[in-house]
């Protein structure tokens, strides 16, 4: 299970990692990686942060499951399942990356080791930007 700092709950937090995140699919999951927000080199621009709070500063995964996958028993099996590949992955991420995973109707079809080798390939690409869409515009 998700210690609970490591968990996104607010639609305000969902909504800023889906703008700022880039997107990659993989099988019965999409992932949006949005990596810390990096701190201004201006330390006058910003209020000094407390040490402390940059050290316990985790990466966080919060979890998108629609009705489109299934059923209550088939939504919730496929949350659990995303949720104890995602504790397997959070150690290897940076602190202040925030992950969004969304399951499509395909993950209720998918054991666990399928669903886990999709998350992991996904959170793989949407990481280093190959072949996952970046939602960011360049100009």
């Amino acid at each position: 299970m998700l210690p609970a700092d490591a968990r996104i709950r607010s639609s305000r937090d969902f909504g800023s990692a889906l703008k700022r995140g880039r997107r990659a699919a993989r099988g019965g999951v999409v992932v949006h990686w949005a990596p810390a927000i990096a701190q201004p080199e201006d330390p006058a621009a910003q209020p000094p942060t407390p040490p402390a709070a940059d050290a316990n500063r985790t990466a966080r995964a919060g979890f998108v499951v629609s009705k489109a996958v299934g059923n209550a028993v088939a939504r919730n099996k496929v949350k659990r399942r995303l949720r104890h590949a995602v504790a397997a992955e959070l150690p290897h991420w940076p602190p202040g990356t925030e992950v969004v995973v969304r399951a499509t109707p395909r993950a209720a079809e998918r054991d666990f080791t399928q669903l886990q080798r999709d998350l992991t390939e996904a959170v793989q690409a949407a990481r280093t930007g190959k072949n996952g869409r970046d939602r960011r515009s360049t100009p």
